[in-house]
């Protein structure tokens, strides 16, 4: 196993993780959400009549119905293809969400894409746990994000079948996992400012701020013992063969303040201790983010896998900049999905 060297900076982002907030249709039925049990299967749709609807899919793995958020494309007359757009460590169960922290709506309004977003997993890395938790429950969220959930999206709006997928901060971690442990469900992967490594020590340390500090969970619940092989099997940075044929597009800025870091800049909105968070905390999560990214480029270009990789000289952990990797990242996502 490799080596590395980190600086004490790097780890300590890890603990300060826990102070940063959480960030022609075809028809459908309506009606509640209780499970019904059985297979998966679509429970209903909840349609208000606009763009955004929400998708209540049962999950035969967690034995419960997920709330699954649909941005429909701007032309439904033909199949379209699909961009699943995770949400980072609260799940999209808090306010920190794609939803209300940037301009997707605006963003993807002329767009010929289903935009698939699941509300729930919170702190659950998008994974299959070994075992339930006891704070955090149930969560089988790769069997349901890889084998669950597709089907049930594919039929209920008519795709074309082709995907992508993308996602921030814990979830951009998951992304890589997601993509390496179903072949050939995504064409294309869009990780921002994910720690791409797992069975390393700061690695390892990262991941339970996000699970223990702040989820309450217990993360050898997830992957087992941090000595085990459930750590180096879910380390996107040792099974990076299996991103091979990917189109990669992979992000994180240094931790310095950027241009996004100011006291007019959307979610600081002129509030002094919200901007010192972000630059304080956000910085040192970035600059830990920053280094587990350079080592997934290390590794790729020693497997001679291509990818696109965005270093920014400036900017911390928090929603802007993420808004502006999904703007740079689409034309290369899209392109991969015929989008």
């Amino acid at each position: 196993m490799r080596v590395r060297t980190y600086s004490r900076r790097v780890c300590a982002a890890a603990a300060a993780f826990v102070l940063l907030p959480l960030l022609a249709a075809p028809a459908y039925a309506q009606g509640g959400t209780e499970p019904t049990g059985g297979p998966s299967h679509l429970e209903s749709v909840d349609d208000a009549g606009g763009r955004l609807v929400t998708a209540n899919v049962y999950s035969a793995a967690m034995d419960r119905v997920i709330p699954v958020e649909v941005i429909r494309p701007a032309d439904t007359s033909v199949p379209r293809p699909t961009l699943y757009l995770l949400n980072g460590a609260g799940g999209g169960e808090d306010s920190a969400t794609w939803q209300r922290r940037t301009d997707i709506m605006n963003f993807f309004a002329d767009e010929n894409v289903n935009v698939v977003t699941p509300i729930g997993g919170a702190f659950s890395y998008y994974t299959d746990w070994e075992k339930d938790d006891p704070e955090l429950g149930r969560n089988k969220w790769q069997t349901f994000l890889t084998r669950e959930l597709p089907p049930v999206i594919d039929e209920t709006f008519g795709t074309t079948g082709a995907n992508s997928l993308a996602g921030i901060s814990m979830a951009g971690t998951s992304v890589l996992n997601l993509a390496i442990a179903a072949p050939g469900l995504y064409r294309s992967v869009g990780a921002y400012s994910g720690c791409a490594e797992t069975s390393t020590e700061p690695g390892q340390a990262y991941v339970r701020a996000v699970v223990e500090s702040r989820g309450g969970g217990d993360a050898t619940n997830m992957w087992g013992p941090y000595d085990g092989p459930g750590w180096i099997a879910n380390d996107p940075i040792v099974n990076a063969e299996n991103l091979r044929g990917l189109q990669l597009f992979v992000s994180a800025s240094s931790g310095l303040p950027g241009d996004h870091d100011t006291l007019n800049s959307p979610g600081i909105d002129g509030r002094p201790n919200v901007l010192v968070n972000q630059v304080v905390v956000g910085g040192l999560i970035e600059a830990a983010v920053n280094q587990c990214t350079i080592h997934l480029q290390e590794r790729l270009n020693q497997l001679q896998i291509p990818a696109t990789f965005d270093f920014r000289p400036a900017g911390t952990h928090s929603w802007a900049y993420w808004q502006d990797d999904l703007h740079e990242s689409w034309p290369m996502l899209a392109a991969s999905i015929g989008a």
